[in-house]
């Protein structure tokens, strides 16, 4: 496994972002020349890059939630490996592009694919995906420390050292110390440290109380439309993150996934490259062929797992229904915009909220005037400088399990409201934001019991799942929309 480039970015807490590091191995570079023939894509500039990946990342204009060439519906992002489309063409992409963002940091490399990319392989496929993303996860531990938030002068020095040491671990583009191909057997006991290499990835050992946390989070998307002719759309995919504070040079810690009897298996499943054992059958469930078939579980994850808090690994679910159901209607009458909202929890999922909000936006209108809407359960927010109606629907729905909004707007403020290229007469939409404690749309859990640890001292052992929203819109049923023809996939 080798890399072509790699870049470090400065992330502060306004989102100001700035180059701090980067590097190109030229010999590397030479051999993705030599294996892409004709359909080599260079590596450009530092600043087209840091443009393309910032917007990829949802970071280079938070204003502007809608960018077509990442947003639109004929685009499956598969992170952390990210597309980056140079010139908006698909013949022109830098891909895969590896990516972390731990603040104040991004980490970003471009591994070499070693195999034919057209058609494109399997993330799974790719060792170079696994390799790469250990080696960003080694940089940063050495960059921020096991604690992650070092001081600006401290960052500064690892950077100023970071020449001299990529020279070490990573001669000519190749990362040394990294996981080999191949798993080696599933461990049975306790692992003491005797003559063990320490991992080039791990700048110390773990002293104190034992503590393993495991969080299972599931997240859901929509597209919405409350129109028959148009398909409604969703998906759901999920990562399990660990943090193990455990002694050993090598400890093994084993995480058990199960699901209910009736559950769907899950597919896409991508582990982080500490596991060291795993079930081939765990992944060969994709989205893409829909084997009902598939292994259904428990999946077991065996590991040795690094000083700071990392992805376990990820997976994708196939669900019958969206929890929440939505219909939108807007009309213009009278010069004024009539609205009616309803939003309907599935009888799936408890009536048990963190938080649940629904904004309703208006662009390329005046501000707002005046607002006369109602809501059934709740409290509304008006912010007039916006357009925005903030319906906070709280930490449960009514009874009935429905809630409602009715009512009518003007536009006749002093200055225009905000503008978007998409929302043109009555194309609108309802984005929903929500978090549900302990629950997963695919019922798949970690039971705190089956977290096995094999460590020298007696482990605590935390762990938590929820569900979160992402890109849940219902869309105004009387305006247009964008559509897809396919199946939302990850």
């Amino acid at each position: 496994m080798s890399i072509r480039a790699l870049w470090i970015i400065s992330l502060d807490k306004s989102d100001h972002v700035s180059l701090r590091f980067s590097k190109r191995f030229s010999t590397v570079e030479h051999r993705a020349k030599l294996l892409a023939g004709s359909g080599y894509v260079p590596v450009p500039d530092e600043d087209v890059v840091l443009q393309h990946l910032l917007t990829e990342l949802g970071l280079s204009d938070p204003d502007k939630p809608f960018v077509s060439a990442r947003d639109n519906c004929s685009h499956c992002p598969r992170s952390p490996a990210l597309e980056l489309r140079l010139h908006g063409s698909a013949h022109d992409t830098l891909w895969p592009v590896l990516a972390i963002l731990q603040r104040p940091l991004i980490l970003a490399c471009l591994p070499l694919v070693d195999v034919p990319i057209k058609p494109r392989p399997p993330l799974a496929s790719l060792l170079s995906v696994s390799k790469g993303l250990t080696f960003l996860a080694g940089l940063q531990t050495f960059l921020l420390s096991s604690g992650g938030k070092p001081d600006p002068e401290g960052l500064a020095s690892r950077l100023a050292m970071l020449p001299s040491v990529l020279l070490q671990i990573c001669p000519l583009g190749t990362p040394l110390d990294v996981p080999a191909l191949g798993p080696p057997a599933s461990p049975t006991g306790p692992t003491g440290a005797g003559n063990q290499k320490i991992p080039a990835w791990k700048t110390g050992l773990h002293r104190g109380r034992a503590v393993v946390n495991v969080a299972l989070t599931e997240v859901v998307r929509s597209m919405q439309y409350g129109n028959p002719s148009r398909q409604d759309l969703w998906d759901v995919y999920g990562t399990v993150t660990c943090k193990c504070e455990v002694e050993g040079v090598l400890p093994n810690v084993t995480v058990t996934l199960t699901l209910p009897a009736n559950g769907s298996p899950l597919q896409d499943i991508l582990v982080h490259p500490c596991v060291t054992s795993l079930d081939t059958s765990i992944l060969t469930a994709t989205s893409v062929e829909n084997d009902s078939s598939a292994f259904s579980g428990p999946y077991k994850f065996p590991f040795s797992p690094p000083l700071e808090q990392f992805r376990l690994c990820s997976y994708t679910s196939q669900v019958p229904v969206p929890p929440i159901l939505g219909s939108y209607q807007l009309k213009t009458e009278d010069g004024h915009l009539h609205i009616s909202a309803t939003l309907k929890l599935h009888e799936s999922v408890k009536n048990s909220f963190e938080y649940c909000e629904a904004h309703l936006p208006f662009f390329n209108r005046d501000q707002m005037s005046t607002v006369d809407v109602k809501v059934s359960h709740g409290q509304l927010d008006v912010s007039k400088e916006k357009n925005l109606l903030v319906w906070i629907i709280g930490q449960k729905f009514s009874k009935s399990r429905e809630v409602s909004l009715e009512g009518k707007i003007s536009f006749g403020g002093p200055v225009p409201g905000p503008t978007d290229p998409l929302c043109s007469g009555l194309t609108a939409y309802i984005k929903l934001y929500f978090k549900v404690p302990d629950l997963t749309l695919s019922g798949c859990s970690v039971d705190q019991h089956s977290v096995q640890v094999y460590s020298t001292a007696k482990a605590k052992v935390f762990t938590s799942r929820e569900l979160q929203s992402k890109e849940y819109f219902i869309w105004n049923c009387t305006g247009s929309a964008p559509v897809s023809s396919g199946q939302m996939m990850l």
